[in-house]
């Protein structure tokens, strides 16, 4: 168990010492499901090599409610293998929520996300494609459920 438990840090130290080349920017779609889902058109900007800003704006609903928001999330980026990275980061979330007709609400969220993202930039391709959870907790105006989680696919041009 002690051999098990030292390999363990070691390989996680190891990914945390190699760093990922984190591109400019990139536009895309982000789809997913959990309590968060539908579509979002991203954006991420790069802030050096290791770090970068996601900012979606979002969309989603059912036969009873719906909802538009800005969800901003900041990532520490690392590389595991070549193209292959993982990334993780604090956020937060806007957004204007309508259930039934008769209850609409402006809801405030904080939470994170974790993920982890092919660059095809390594085999000279302009595309990042991902996948990652998003868990948050609307504080403000939420009725109906304080806690929610998404997780979501991605799809991204880099330029």
């Amino acid at each position: 168990m002690k051999k098990l438990l030292l390999t363990l840090v070691i390989a996680a130290a190891g990914f945390m010492a190699t760093q990922a080349q984190v591109n400019p920017h990139a536009i895309g779609l982000r789809l997913g499901g959990g309590t968060y889902y539908g579509g979002e058109l991203s954006y991420q900007h790069g802030l050096g090599d290791r770090h970068r800003l996601e900012l979606d704006l979002g969309f989603g609903g059912a036969l009873n409610h719906s909802r538009l928001y800005l969800s901003g999330i900041y990532h520490w980026h690392w590389n595991i293998v070549s193209g292959l990275n993982w990334y993780v980061g604090p956020g937060a979330s806007v957004g204007y929520y309508t259930w039934d007709a008769d209850d609409s609400y402006i809801g405030l969220a904080v939470g994170g996300q974790i993920g982890i993202e092919f660059d095809f930039n390594a085999l000279k391709v302009p595309l990042l494609v991902s996948i990652d959870a998003r868990p948050m907790w609307d504080f403000l105006g939420d009725t109906h459920a304080g806690f929610g989680w998404g997780s979501a696919a991605s799809v991204r041009y880099t330029f």
